[in-house]
């Protein structure tokens, strides 16, 4: 499969979405996803992370029944990623396994910065960043800022 850049699309995220805020950003998270297929996205990279990543991955598989054309890349930091997650995060995370097109490990195994490296991967081949952001410090930060440095379009839907 050939990826091309500028038809790419990363996303990055908190962890935790507050419970009464999850059916709108799900809702934007859609709409945008939708707008930006229309403007010629055709990847979507998710670092396959608890929170807004699992929910952007899920996203982009359900709209792939509409949009067949459209890819579903994971980026995940190593292969023991969901090792301590719950039972039932593990299933949803080897789900989304499953039905995506491709996937990239950018570490074979856990290491400090392991993460980092994940999160400027999805960057450096993207030329969107679509995020759900409502801190001014952590990993989405910096992946964010990092996107903005890149002269990546930023698209927060924390603040839409």
């Amino acid at each position: 499969m050939i990826i091309i850049k500028g038809a790419t699309v990363c996303f990055t995220g908190h962890r935790v979405i507050p419970e009464k805020d999850y059916p709108e950003i799900q809702k934007r998270l859609e709409d945008e996803i939708i707008a930006l297929i229309h403007q010629g996205a055709r990847y979507f990279g998710a670092g396959g992370a608890l929170g807004f990543d699992t929910m952007a991955a899920l996203c982009v598989l359900k709209l792939r029944t509409e949009f067949p054309h459209i890819r579903l890349i994971l980026v995940l930091p190593c292969r023991e990623q969901a090792e301590r997650w719950s039972e039932r995060n593990k299933k949803i995370y080897g789900q989304i396994l499953k039905q995506a097109d491709k996937v990239v490990y950018t570490a074979e195994r856990y290491y400090r910065g392991c993460m980092l490296k994940r999160n400027r991967y999805l960057v450096d081949n993207s030329a969107i960043c679509v995020c759900y952001l409502t801190e001014d410090s952590g990993g989405t930060a910096y992946t964010a800022e990092y996107a903005r440095q890149k002269g990546l379009q930023i698209i927060n839907l924390a603040r839409c």
